[in-house]
């Protein structure tokens, strides 16, 4: 096991990984920027080291920067948290080169997974449903462009091989937008992903968003922990995920868990990940895997009893898994709202000092947050400053202890979206379950619009 372990990120999932690790008796190496020298997980670090100025391009997206910070640390391993450099293969690679231990994929899997088209590609190859579309990248052939989508069918979606996060994608209706649309959304993706190819498939009129979560060895042991229903999201930015997912049947469940974990063993799966689905009219199809810790692991942690960031440090230190499928029971309902830095309704970013901090507690409640009284919200990273869970036995009372605990959160100094929250947990489509990923979107557009 490793003695010590750099955490090369920020935040709350910074935090997460040094309390798996303190609990494990490895000691931790906090890299950090200038602008999060007085963060808590700083403060908790047996070491830090600052690597560079508030901009991320110059401090947590510094690859020398945070390889140094191992070396003179004596470090064994890095863990990338999520975000920034968590799915770069580059860094994988680096990382193992130098000696040191990555903590997630090879980086040959996380190329071949992090490319959209090479990771349907082997999806299919591997059984798991993919939704209908063109094998592989698009032809530069105008003709052969038209010809594809009138054989998928009209409305189609231009996706980014390369994207991610939401970023690089653009839905076309008609014939007459489809060249125009495959030309900007190239354009966008070469500027943003430095990788201008793109891909073409069934856009999906009201589906929810389905994710399943796995854990994979080097041995070729790999299982599911069951699923997360992530459907509650504006511009496609997960806000409220829960486990498991409403009105899905145990049989599917398990059919599609099932292809998730053999198919992590065709590809030489190691880490975490999780494969992420459209859900339609009793259908699932993939697209895309993660192939790192998600914000919204502690729900399937909290049904199964399963520590995510433990079970990948271990993976990562060559252990063979002693879970096996039979063993992972999920118990119980758990819902995770995403506590942001922003207006509630206009999603402006709100930067600043925090003046009042007052955490909610009781039964079945886990908050994971950095935040704390008198702490500054830099404005230059993802404006998430927490994330409260709220476990029960059903889902009804998992809903009934999260608007207690909303209820009795208070954030002064900023804004922040816990109002937002407070709604959709009194909303009644959101409590009947099944909500589609379009439900916030046009439920905002309305609000809107009643203004």
């Amino acid at each position: 096991m490793f003695e010590k372990i750099l955490i090369a990120n920020r935040g709350e999932i910074a935090l997460r990984i040094q309390r798996a690790c303190r609990e494990m008796g490895i000691k931790t190496v906090v890299v950090h920027s200038e602008a999060d020298a007085d963060a808590k997980y700083v403060k908790l670090a047996d070491e830090s080291v600052c690597i560079g100025p508030a901009p991320s391009n110059q401090s947590y997206l510094n690859i020398p920067a945070i390889i140094s910070a191992a070396e003179v640390t004596d470090a064994q391993a890095i863990h990338p948290g999520y975000g920034f450099l968590s799915e770069n293969a580059d860094f994988s690679e680096r990382v193992e080169k130098c000696g040191f231990v990555f903590i997630g994929p090879k980086a040959e899997t996380i190329r071949l997974m992090g490319d959209k088209v090479s990771a349907k590609i082997a999806m299919r190859k591997a059984g798991v449903p993919c939704v209908p579309g063109v094998e592989g990248a698009l032809p530069d052939n105008p003709a052969e462009i038209i010809k594809i989508a009138r054989s998928i069918g009209y409305p189609v979606i231009i996706k980014a091989a390369g994207g991610g996060g939401g970023r690089g994608m653009r839905v076309v209706h008609t014939e007459a937008a489809l060249l125009g649309a495959v030309t900007m959304t190239r354009s966008e993706a070469q500027a943003a992903f430095n990788n201008p190819m793109v891909y073409m498939e069934k856009y999906l009129e009201n589906p929810r968003h389905i994710e399943f979560q796995i854990l994979a060895d080097q041995h070729g042991n790999a299982v599911y922990l069951g699923e997360r229903d992530c459907s509650m999201q504006r511009r496609n930015q997960k806000i409220i995920e829960e486990a498991p997912a409403p009105l899905l049947n145990a049989r599917l469940r398990n059919k599609i868990g099932e292809r998730c974990a053999e198919a992590c063993r065709k590809i030489g799966y190691r880490g975490a990940g999780t494969f992420e689905f459209l859900y339609e009219k009793g259908e699932f199809f993939f697209i895309e895997m993660n192939t790192r810790v998600q914000v919204e692991h502690p729900v399937t942690e909290m049904i199964t009893g399963i520590d995510i960031v433990r079970q990948q440090i271990l993976i990562a230190a060559g252990e063979k898994m002693t879970l096996r499928q039979r063993d992972i029971q999920m118990r119980g309902h758990a819902i995770e709202c995403r506590i942001n830095a922003e207006h509630p309704y206009k999603f402006t970013p709100s930067p600043g000092r925090i003046t009042s901090w007052h955490a909610p507690g009781g039964p079945g409640i886990r908050v994971d947050s950095h935040a704390y009284n008198n702490y500054y919200v830099p404005q230059h990273y993802d404006s998430m400053v927490g994330k409260v869970i709220a476990y029960g036995d059903t889902r009804e009372q998992a809903m009934a202890r999260m608007r207690t605990a909303l209820s009795e959160m208070a954030v002064e100094g900023i804004e922040t979206n816990i109002p937002l929250h407070r709604e959709l947990l009194l909303d009644a489509a959101f409590m009947g379950g099944g909500t589609s990923i379009h439900y916030l979107e046009e439920r905002l557009a309305k609000r809107n619009k009643d203004k």
